[in-house]
């Protein structure tokens, strides 16, 4: 049992034993969008980050999804409520850096209180991702993740096809989900979660594909989308025709939620999802689970190049105290810790976002112990970034996201094609853009 779930486990022991110091340590809260297993853990973590010290104690709340937990802190901010720290996906970083007044940039408190932090530490793939422009951390990497490829060891056995080889290119997922189809081993050859972040934007950064202009969004929010481009035109269609074959599951838009349990009922032999959901997907397979990179295809040059971060970092908000705020840097620097980043890195599936950590699970023989776990890394690190494939910054991402989901569940549904598709969610993401624009001028 790793020590973030025993720390978990005695929350009540511990509660009832608590000393008169401990009861008056300064509280920080933190608001957060992980249930299920992933909140066991985090709560494990912060439970162990309190017991180490007694002047901070630092309480987490789940408030919902992603979205959910970012629109709360929005109204709770305006009323004067807001929590110390809050947990912000990927896609809201273009929306929390341009919220002037509202933000404690992460490499201001961690030097305003005395605590060493050192960016050179971080992997450049993560900390590339949240950092101004001249360099500086603005919110405090927690829980980045990439997708990858889970697949049914078992089904790929029983279909004839080599458990230890999943496919690399999308030719060879096309054949191998017929052959699991015609086998009989699996009712569907695969299906994907996140549906905008798998199927566009890491399918754009794989292939050194623009999605904007303006690197994507990082050299200003001027940016244009530009992926309506027949590339990803003909990955859609392609998705549409596998579905018609029965090779391909909709999941579903959004966090595509028919897709996770697909996976688990059988039903698919592949699933494409969060490489954070390894912990969930060790909880719930009862066969042999596989991992590979995403697939490619071959005819597009430069890829595969390297697939970009998805996962939440946290952002501190301002309006509290200066002791409160002492609090908040000695959490984050706990959060550094080599090995607390391993055994989060090891536990969940979010990669280590340290070098430090990553060495050091590699050192304790974790990798080679669990094939696969590494999966996450390789792919981020395939190749050096380019500008299509370091990340992206978009205002206004959250709805943006939102419209391509419901694009690409029109070209399920045979309503449009590909292109026609792509090109509408390009028109109606752009109108987005420059509202963003024009609200921060």
């Amino acid at each position: 049992m790793s020590r973030f779930k025993f720390h978990a486990l005695a929350l009540g022991v511990m509660s009832a034993s608590l000393s008169f110091s401990a009861q008056a340590a300064t509280e920080v809260t933190w608001w957060h969008a992980m249930g299920g297993q992933l909140g066991e853990i985090l709560e494990g973590m912060t439970e162990e980050f309190n017991a180490s010290q007694d002047d901070y104690r630092v309480v987490p709340s789940y408030r919902g999804n992603y979205t959910e937990t970012m629109t709360g802190a929005i109204a709770a901010f305006r009323a004067g409520e807001q929590p110390h720290i809050l947990q912000v996906f990927e896609v809201g970083t273009g929306t929390m850096m341009n919220a002037e007044g509202a933000i404690y940039p992460t490499y201001q408190l961690m030097e305003d209180h005395g605590r060493g932090f050192d960016q050179s530490a971080f992997l450049p793939a993560v900390v590339g991702y949240y950092t101004d422009t001249d360099g500086n951390m603005l919110s405090f990497p927690f829980n980045s993740s990439t997708p990858i490829m889970y697949y049914n060891k078992d089904m790929f056995e029983a279909a004839g096809l080599d458990p230890e080889q999943p496919p690399t290119t999308w030719q060879e997922m096309e054949d191998a989900s017929i052959q699991l189809m015609e086998s009989g081993a699996a009712s569907c050859g695969f299906t994907t979660s996140w549906p905008s972040w798998v199927m566009l934007e890491n399918f754009s950064a794989w292939h050194n594909l623009p999605l904007g202009t303006l690197e994507n969004g990082f050299g200003g929010i001027e940016t244009e989308f530009v992926f309506d481009n027949e590339h990803v035109a003909r990955h859609w269609d392609n998705l549409k025709t596998w579905q018609d074959a029965g090779a391909f599951q909709w999941g579903g838009p959004g966090s595509g939620p028919d897709a996770e349990p697909m996976f688990y009922s059988e039903d698919c032999a592949i699933f494409f999802g969060s490489s954070a959901s390894r912990a969930d997907v060790a909880a719930n397979a009862e066969f042999e689970v596989g991992f590979g990179m995403q697939p490619y295809y071959d005819d597009i040059e430069g890829a595969p190049q390297n697939s970009i971060i998805g996962g939440a970092t946290l952002w501190t908000l301002q309006g509290h105290t200066d002791e409160e705020y002492a609090g908040v840097a000695a959490f984050f620097d706990y959060l550094s810790q080599p090995e607390v980043q391993a055994e989060w890195h090891q536990q969940t599936g979010y990669l280590p976002i340290t070098q430090a950590a990553w060495d050091l699970t590699e050192e304790q023989g974790y990798y080679a112990e669990n094939p696969g776990a590494d999966i996450s890394l390789k792919q981020m690190t395939l190749n050096e970034p380019t500008e299509n494939s370091k990340g992206l910054r978009f205002g206004n991402f959250v709805q943006i996201r939102d419209i391509i989901s419901e694009e690409m569940e029109a070209v399920m549904s045979g309503d449009k094609t590909g292109q026609e598709a792509a090109t509408d969610a390009v028109e109606r993401g752009n109108a987005l853009l420059r509202d963003f624009e024009a609200a921060n001028q």
